[in-house]
């Protein structure tokens, strides 16, 4: 299907979904659908609602966030339980001003987005639709026309509270158009959009002394006053600003705190009441979410402030604090760089986790617990599963430092690093020793960084190098194993039939000379040193292993190298321990022989084909590999 088919479908569909009528024709909708009758808040948070909630260690996830913000779970679980759930069901929360305040790149404006662009999908569906009076520049509630005295008996036969004033404009025309009678009022089905200014506002504070209070209410055009005859007609006044615009829908303020003051009065009242002032007019009822962000430095500066006392009690505070999961760190570097140009070149395999090893441990407070150094701190978080620790100890390592996450090395950082690094030497592939390289060398130009930090963050990166050393070295391991594929297999049957005989008290025969031996406890040992199995542990790790084999047996299943991970580890060690004078020669003889050189090639095969590396970053890594063993 091509590019031109596509918009005429959705050009088609669009049309299907337009809705028109009278006001009493929509009165017979509610009683269908009463949910259509919904406010802003209670808008937003069914359409989080509707993409999925999943239940994970007694926490909530909210699916709506999970391709756009990575690492926050919690943080988006505190922003729908502590403001959306509770603004939707009427309560106060409500009339506060939704304020964002993290560092930079944290994720604040993605946020924001992301609930703009839902919006706009979601009144295209049947349970986010909206409806407004036809002509109206505010989209305003058809309901808004039921005259105030008339409203409780709406309620009890409607199921539904209406809040919010007719605008002036509205009122005039009911008069001149409609004759007075609500009931033949044209009311249409609207769809939001940012571009097009129909319940999507953003306001973005400039130079004061230009910026007028008319980007915000709206404005008396001039033109149609000799026309109307008065300021005070609502004909001749445009409602054209962001607050009009946003009407039942969301309206962004960006950097809010930036604003100048007046900017800021008219949200007092808007908060509170539900209404604003523009023109000659008596107070104008809106009904949107009011959604901004700003920095820590900034907020602080702004609450110090007496002046902004009446504001600051009708604002919501949430942090959107940096993510501190290393897995989810590395999702913002590929989506990142999926969307750049950049996405051509060759980027080895773990040279992201390894930068985003670096950029969690900027992010990470010092644990009070002696026991837990920050690398442990990192690697609970990423839900790694460490001996003696719980998830109720990753939960009170959480509530150590409530501002843990609001400092640290951002993302874009990184991704300018690795860009600098492709373009300035024109690679084509790149690694992870490459990327640190250049992370490294970015630290002393980058302007927000003290002296104090710049130490911290290289004992970071020795660090993030370190955790490199450890993962190339495992990765040429399976491969090289990969290639001893049947001596494995053979050292495994021969830790079994050892462990059997172990555990069952019995002997072994010797299949050459048939005398009885006892379980080589030497061979058993060298195996599980290889993960840690201490003295103590080693027979529940035995039985451990029976137990899998006899539960396999019971299925009609084979027991075999790939069964119980941690045995595989185990093998897969030990036999690179055994093999590790070869590895050596092999990768580092200049002139290897026509065995080894075999060998090299299977095993960069193995890396291309099973690890997702290339040429260039496979022999890169054997021959990095072959030096750290060489030290």
């Amino acid at each position: 299907m091509d590019i031109l088919k596509k918009i005429q479908d959705h050009r088609e569909q669009e049309e299907e979904l337009k809705w028109e009528g009278t006001f009493s024709e929509y009165l017979d909708l509610l009683k269908e659908r009463p949910y259509l009758a919904q406010s802003a808040h209670s808008r937003v948070y069914n359409m989080i609602k509707s993409a999925g909630v999943a239940e994970e260690h007694d926490h909530k996830r909210y699916k709506f966030f999970d391709e756009d913000i990575y690492g926050l779970d919690e943080a988006m679980e505190k922003l729908v339980e502590e403001y959306f759930h509770p603004a939707a069901r009427r309560l106060d929360v409500r009339k506060r001003i939704l304020l964002l305040m993290g560092p930079v790149s944290g994720g604040k404006s993605t946020l924001v987005n992301l609930l703009k662009r839902g919006m706009e999908k979601y009144t295209h569906t049947d349970e986010g639709a909206v409806f407004a009076i036809k002509g109206c520049p505010m989209h305003e509630d058809p309901l808004h026309l039921v005259p105030n005295h008339l409203r409780k008996d709406f309620q009890e036969e409607y199921g539904i509270r209406i809040e919010g004033s007719l605008s002036p404009l509205n009122t005039m025309r009911v008069e001149t158009e409609y004759g007075g009678r609500i009931e033949d009022v044209l009311v249409e089905r609207i769809f939001f959009s940012e571009d097009k200014r129909t319940g999507i506002g953003t306001f973005s504070p400039s130079d004061p002394k230009s910026q007028d209070i008319a980007d915000l209410t709206g404005s008396i055009d001039f033109s149609t006053i000799a026309q109307y005859g008065s300021e005070s007609d609502p004909r001749a006044y445009r409602f054209d600003g962001e607050l009009n615009k946003a009407n039942r829908g969301i309206m962004e303020f960006q950097e809010m705190l930036k604003c100048d003051e007046k900017f800021l009065w008219h949200l007092l009242s808007l908060t509170q009441e539900g209404n604003f002032k523009a023109g000659r007019f008596a107070l104008i009822s809106a009904d949107e979410l009011i959604i901004a962000h700003t920095n820590e430095a900034e907020y602080r500066s702004f609450i110090a402030n007496k002046k902004n006392e009446a504001l600051h009690s009708r604002m919501i505070v949430m942090p959107v604090p940096y993510n501190l999961k290393v897995s989810q760190e590395e999702r913002i570097y590929e989506k990142m760089i999926r969307e750049s140009d950049i996405r051509d070149v060759h980027i080895a395999p773990h040279t992201l986790r390894v930068a985003a090893m670096f950029t969690i441990l900027t992010r990470l407070k010092e644990s009070k617990k002696a026991s837990i150094d920050v690398l442990k701190k990192m690697r609970l978080y990423d839900g790694e599963i460490l001996e003696g620790f719980s998830d109720v100890d990753v939960e009170e390592l959480k509530k150590e430092h409530a501002d843990e996450g609001m400092s640290g090395i951002d993302p874009r950082y990184v991704i300018n690093r690795i860009s600098s690094t492709i373009i300035k030497k024109e690679l084509t592939s790149i690694n992870a020793l490459d990327v640190l390289r250049s992370l490294k060398d970015g630290l002393g130009s980058h302007a927000s960084i003290s002296n104090e930090d710049k130490e911290r963050y290289l004992d970071f990166i020795s660090l993030a190098r370190k955790e490199y050393d450890e993962i190339a070295k495992k990765e040429v391991q399976k491969a090289f194993v990969y290639s001893y594929e049947d001596s494995a297999v053979t050292l495994m049957d021969n830790y079994l039939d050892n462990v059997e005989a172990y555990c069952n008290k019995a002997k072994l025969r010797d299949p050459l000379t048939g005398e009885e031996l006892n379980p080589d406890e030497r061979l058993m040992r060298s195996i599980e040193e290889q993960i840690g199995v201490s003295e103590n542990a080693k027979k529940a790790f035995r039985e451990e292993i029976l137990i899998r084999i006899s539960a396999y047996a019971r299925k009609g299943k084979k027991f075999d190298y790939q069964s119980h991970e941690r045995l595989r580890e185990a093998i897969q060690k030990k036999l690179f321990s055994d093999l590790k004078d070869v590895v050596k020669i092999t990768t580092s003889t200049k002139t290897p022989d026509e065995q080894q050189l075999k060998k090299i090639n299977e095993v960069v095969a193995t890396l291309i084909d099973e690890h997702g590396y290339n040429s260039s970053s496979a022999n890169e890594l054997l021959k990095y590999v072959g030096s750290l063993l060489n030290r």
